[in-house]
């Protein structure tokens, strides 16, 4: 089976059963196979779970080698709303055909996202039908507060960390992420990581890995 995002896929050592299935999802002009280094070192700790990491599924217009998940050519958040819901469905389509390989329901699946990837999580896990296992966004905000709040099905556990020294998404957002996770009543932790812009450091890998370990 092939699914319709192209993907980057790490399966467990020694061919282990798959019990557990981490999805992460790429930043603007990333691919898959830039989110799977987080795999390197989880994997290890983590030997019933595949990790599978799709490109976005537009190519990027400011780096025709990576991908998005939607555009940022326009300052517009109507049109940016619109083309994250565009991606959104796509996800959605994505997960069901992960879930229907390898068997696996939403509550054994954790959402993993760097920036625009972290945006498309919070999305993810908010709107679905069913909780997933676990949230996890590095670097991200919520794209449209008042429409996530209109869609809000369910309440995913989350964790969002992000650099004090961000310069491409403000470390503000997740303050304002929190208080929103708060307001809906959305189990909710956070970690602003000293000295730290716009990636994804080991001490934040870190974290997240101690938070999926408790989850999993």
């Amino acid at each position: 089976m092939t699914f319709c995002l192209d993907s980057t896929i790490i399966k467990p050592i020694n061919d282990n059963k798959i019990n557990n299935a981490i999805i992460l999802l790429h930043g603007y002009g990333g691919d898959g196979k830039d989110i799977s280094m987080l795999s390197l070192n989880w994997k290890r700790h983590l030997t019933n779970t595949i990790f599978i990491c799709p490109n976005g599924h537009e190519k990027c217009l400011i780096n025709p080698s990576g991908f998005q998940w939607f555009d940022l050519s326009k300052d517009d958040p109507e049109y940016i709303l619109e083309e994250s819901m565009k991606a959104e469905n796509r996800l959605i389509k994505f997960i069901d055909e992960v879930k229907f390989k390898f068997n696996l329901q939403n509550e054994k699946i954790c959402l993993v996202g760097f920036s625009q990837g972290s945006m498309m999580s919070i999305n993810l896990g908010l709107t679905s039908q069913k909780e997933y296992n676990c949230v996890i966004g590095f670097s991200g905000k919520i794209i449209n507060q008042e429409d996530l709040r209109l869609r809000k099905k369910i309440s995913t556990n989350t964790l969002l960390i992000h650099g004090d020294s961000d310069q491409v998404v403000s470390p503000n957002f997740l303050l304002e992420a929190k208080d929103f996770f708060i307001r809906n009543n959305v189990p909710i932790e956070t970690h602003l990581i000293k000295n730290c812009d716009h990636h994804i450091p080991v001490e934040a890998s870190s974290i997240a890995l101690n938070y999926i370990l408790k989850k999993i």
